[in-house]
């Protein structure tokens, strides 16, 4: 799309929208930045960012309708901002395109795109992958909903270089002709419906990181999600498979302790499941997937193997943060839904003391508070939905919880109440919006707490 001249408008600033209005600037556009808060409201950066950028147009505090007319080529929205606000229903109504950040960026980009969505376990994998194909000797980008927009990097990129992007249901419900040449679904668990309204949106939502897909791409699926696994007939893509459960035809499995790729009747064992450096099952399905995915894009076994045996997780997930009188404290912060929760639960055989709560989005806990019977000794409560959770425990018949006011609080509180050998978890169930900026800030906080704790600092 040209968009000389063109008017554009940018609802939602942060990270994204700067990195969008600055590529817009580029390509010549006229760009308007609307933003719920007003300028006095924005961060210092932000502030900074409309100061040395004169030639946009600010427009805060509100979301008027009357900022879509019939002159504005191009509306991209912030991934969390929902398609109900004012000016985007006038822009369906004038059948003008709304897209995403992403969408935008991948216009510009030339070089093969290797994206990765699902409710849970992205992060892990896109750092992972990016991680083999930066050992294969390949330039890689990793960008998305990692925290790097991917419209600050494409500038940089040449077309023999790589880009792996995490992609959230957020920034893809918006993509019009978005078209990684490589896919994965992770998995498909019911999240942030405060925001899709439905279950149905929210999948279909991921379900668009193949939409534009060609037969020469690929996409990748987890057998042992139902969810996932039910899409395997609707791509135009070659389907690639993984599973930790059982063997499939095309992909990568586990038989016997070892990983496998197999594409029909060739087999490459790949390494041991021993190897993979990160902890619990979800984590092996994880580097099943950007195991499959860096085969796929030609990086080389031995160098996926070794990466495997290297890579030591990401920050804010199952991170390991200190021993205090023989109790592990793990910040498990990206643990922003009951799934999420109820794999790191499963990570640890041990007893644990969990440290949860947060933002509303609506999720069922009835299945969090029955998997906490026999295997938490204790949970702390906090935040937004503290209540509600508390009922969902009663309801499954567990009463050994308590609340906190403050996340420092509830990791003194959970140090009383741990015992030598067990874990100390936080893994909230929950985002973190209603007390903090976002899960970073949480787990930063957690450790800074953990680390302030009084005891004897066993090491590791």
């Amino acid at each position: 799309m040209d968009l000389l001249g063109k008017e554009v408008l940018v609802i939602g600033l942060a990270r994204s929208g700067m990195a969008s209005a600055l590529l817009l600037l580029q390509d010549g556009a006229r760009v308007t930045i609307n933003d719920k808060r007003s300028e006095a409201e924005l961060t210092a950066e932000e502030q900074a960012f409309l100061a040395a950028n004169p030639a946009l147009r600010f427009v805060g505090g509100g979301h008027p309708a009357n900022l879509v007319t019939e002159q504005t080529a191009l509306i991209i929205k912030n991934p969390g901002v929902p398609l109900q606000l004012p000016p985007l229903q006038r822009a369906v109504k004038l059948s003008l395109p709304v897209i995403t950040e992403v969408e935008y960026a991948a216009w510009r980009l030339n070089a093969p795109l290797v994206g990765i969505t699902g409710t849970n376990g992205k992060t892990t994998t896109t750092a992972l992958t990016g991680e083999m194909f930066r050992a294969a000797g390949r330039k890689t980008y990793v960008a998305g909903n990692i925290g790097l927009p991917l419209s600050a990097v494409v500038n940089q990129v040449k077309s023999d270089d790589v880009v792996v992007a995490e992609l959230s249901s957020f920034q893809l419900e918006a993509t019009l002709s978005l078209r990684p040449r490589l896919a994965a679904i992770l998995n498909i668990t019911p999240d942030h419906l405060d925001h899709h309204g439905t279950w149905e949106a929210y999948r279909e939502a991921k379900a668009k990181i193949f939409a534009h897909q060609r037969a020469e791409d690929a996409i990748v699926l987890n057998a042992d999600d139902p969810e996932a696994y039910a899409l395997r007939q609707r791509p135009h893509s070659r389907v690639y498979l993984f599973s930790r459960l059982g063997e499939v035809e095309r992909g990568a499995f586990v038989r016997e302790g070892l990983i496998i790729l197999r594409d029909g009747a060739e087999e490459t064992v790949l390494c041991p499941t021993a190897q993979v450096a990160i902890p619990g099952s979800h984590n092996l399905e994880n580097a099943l997937a950007a195991a499959l995915l860096a085969w796929l894009g030609g990086v080389p076994v031995l160098v996926i193997a070794e990466a495997l045996a290297a890579f030591p997780g990401v920050e804010h997930r199952l991170e390991y943060v200190r021993t205090v009188d023989g109790v592990v404290y793990i910040n498990d912060s990206k643990g922003t839904n009951v799934d999420a929760s109820l794999k790191a639960l499963a990570a640890f055989p041990q007893q644990k003391v969990l440290i949860a709560g947060g933002y509303e989005k609506g999720a069922d806990f009835a299945p969090l508070a029955r998997a906490l019977v026999g295997e938490v000794s204790h949970v702390v409560l906090l935040g937004q939905v503290a209540e509600r959770l508390a009922a969902a425990l009663r309801e499954a018949g567990y009463e050994n919880y308590s609340f906190a006011d403050s996340l420092a609080e509830a990791v003194q509180m959970a140090q009383a109440k741990a015992k030598a050998g067990e874990v100390v978890l936080l893994s909230p169930a929950c985002a973190s919006w209603d007390m903090f900026r976002d899960y970073e800030e949480r787990g930063d906080l957690f450790k800074e707490a953990v680390w302030q704790l009084r005891g004897q600092d066993d090491g590791r």
